[in-house]
């Protein structure tokens, strides 16, 4: 009878080690989550309010393998019914930036870029009513918003110069570029290391919220 208890006794504190053991896991896991998150917060908070227009570039070059980073980060972007309007043209050879520089002369920084994004709407792609997307500006905005943040994160300058809609600045595009008539230019991004001391700009405006 007696080891007939011990073994009772054996039995409970092994299953009391083990409901210990599965606890501190359990505890351990939720607390490693809750670290994970408040750390990816911080980290996106980061690299949001770090953001800036930076329109003077080193003579350091960009690869293939971050402009590549940059468009699959600006093509997570959300999309009207999932239409992905957007097509982006990129310029990464010397020689065509200081070409494209030169028919656009107004946005003086493409002359130092080391890659220039042109985000375009795609007027091919349409719906089940056969139309081009409705959103497609709003489509191509948040894709180049994602991307300028992506260049923060990664160390890389960039800015948004503005083409659409303003049809003077929509031709001289569209004619540096040779684009066909079915791509919209919304804007240009060009690219490179910062030169010089950009800073972000607190915008931050109370006035500006409203509790509805």
């Amino acid at each position: 009878m007696e080891s007939k208890y011990k073994f009772v006794s054996v039995i409970l504190a092994l299953a009391l080690v083990a409901s210990l053991s599965r606890l501190v896991y359990v505890v351990s896991a939720d607390a490693d989550k809750v670290e994970q998150t408040a750390d990816a917060k911080s980290v996106v908070w980061q690299i949001i309010m770090s953001r800036k227009s930076v329109r003077s570039y080193t003579d350091q070059p960009i690869s293939r393998e971050q402009i590549d980073t940059l468009l699959r980060a600006a093509m997570a972007a959300p999309s009207g019914k999932d239409m992905r309007p957007w097509k982006f043209l990129v310029l990464d050879d010397s020689l065509a930036i200081k070409d494209f520089a030169a028919k656009v002369p107004r946005a003086k920084m493409l002359a130092e870029a080391k890659a220039v994004v042109v985000v375009c709407g795609d007027m091919t792609v349409t719906g089940d009513d056969g139309k081009p997307s409705y959103s497609w500006v709003l489509d191509c905005s948040l894709a180049s918003e994602n991307l300028l943040l992506m260049a923060e994160a990664m160390g890389l300058g960039a800015v948004w110069v503005s083409v659409h809609p303003r049809e003077e600045r929509i031709q001289e595009v569209r004619q540096a570029l040779n684009l066909p008539e079915h791509l919209m230019p919304l804007n240009i991004i060009p690219l490179g290391y910062p030169k010089g001391d950009a800073k972000p700009k607190d915008k931050y405006n109370e006035d500006n919220i409203l509790y509805w």
